[in-house]
């Protein structure tokens, strides 16, 4: 099933916050091109340079100072890590994978945008970088095809789809909410503000406000053997039919 996330949305919500997500995510991804047009990736660089250049980047682009979370820029093994870890600084190398996880706050409203980068063309990291953005079409498809879903059933598809494309699921969450600058605190312990195992509400419950929550899907898939990690990351919009 096709996916456009900007412009032909079946069944976008008419509410100015999921229209000034849906722009900030613009923005984050034509950020993203840009760094890819740029080519700041690539062998010899350290993770914590890229992550320096991208901000200098995102400043000049959008003036951007601010960010809901801490900037992530994992190669190598380090991708193996999810968010709460803080792996060693690596530098790149041949053949290399690395993702990017970025939350940029563009006029108050946040982004949340993760992609995969492969250097070179080793089959198994070019497979890795497909299925995690294919699984987020399919996790995306299987949200909006359900009524009442919670967060702790699309965590376990999101696990089952890893291991149906021969990976495991690498995060303890597949997602968490977005909002306004500073959103309905993410505490640790309220499971429920994650697509989390132990979150058994609905994901389309309202907030404590009775306003529309919108979520964040992340997919993250690792090879623990092979030391490699893919990440795809997105706001949920729904998908043409």
């Amino acid at each position: 099933m096709p996916y456009h996330p900007y412009f032909i949305l079946k069944k976008m919500s008419n509410s100015v916050d999921f229209r000034k997500l849906v722009e900030a995510e613009k923005k984050a991804a034509l950020l993203f091109d840009e760094i890819e047009k740029q080519q700041l990736i690539y062998q010899g660089k350290s993770e914590h340079l890229i992550n320096q250049e991208i901000y200098q980047l995102a400043f000049k682009l959008f003036g951007i100072k601010k960010y809901w979370h801490k900037r992530i820029v994992r190669a190598g093994k380090n991708t193996l890590h999810p968010y709460d870890e803080n792996p060693e600084n690596l530098m790149v190398q041949e053949d290399d994978i690395v993702f990017l996880d970025f939350g940029p706050i563009f006029e108050d409203w946040e982004a949340d945008y993760g992609r995969t980068f492969v250097l070179g063309s080793d089959p198994l990291k070019l497979k890795l970088k497909e299925d995690v953005k294919n699984a987020w079409d399919q996790a995306c498809s299987f949200y909006f095809s359900e009524k009442n879903l919670t967060g702790a059933v699309f965590y376990n598809y999101c696990c089952s789809l890893a291991k149906e494309k021969g990976w495991e699921f690498g995060g303890p969450i597949a997602g968490h909410l977005i909002g306004h600058f500073p959103h309905e605190k993410l505490e640790k312990e309220n499971k429920t503000n994650y697509i989390h195992p132990e979150n058994h509400i609905s994901m389309n419950a309202l907030d404590r406000k009775g306003k529309t929550r919108h979520w964040i899907l992340e997919i993250h898939f690792v090879d623990r053997q092979k030391e490699i990690g893919g990440f795809f990351e997105q706001l949920l919009i729904a998908p043409i039919t």
